[in-house]
């Protein structure tokens, strides 16, 4: 199943404070970049985040989930809160290379 427009517009607007915040569209889903990095995405309209560090220690209770088959398991993160999401995404990014 893929992603749809609206979730992704949603997921963009929770986002809108961020400068530096770009989707690519790959199959049907979203990468989800910030500045340049790759830091999660849409997929089957839920929003995974890559499990840093950062991610791990902001989201100890998140699900693990596995956003396609064969891929390594992500967060899912809590679109609804903003406030998180704007502070989780650019730590996730000082992580990866």
């Amino acid at each position: 199943m893929a992603s749809s427009k609206e979730y992704l517009n949603y997921v963009s607007d929770q986002l809108s404070e961020l400068d530096g915040i770009t989707f690519k569209p790959m199959m049907g889903e979203y990468i989800l970049y910030y500045r340049g990095k790759a830091v999660g995405g849409i997929y089957d309209d839920r929003f995974l985040l890559k499990p840093t560090p950062a991610a791990k220690a902001a989201l100890p209770d998140a699900p693990s989930e596995i956003p396609y088959p064969g891929a390594k398991p992500m967060l899912a993160a809590d679109v609804d809160d903003r406030a998180m999401l704007n502070m989780i995404i650019p730590a996730i990014a000082d992580e990866v290379k």
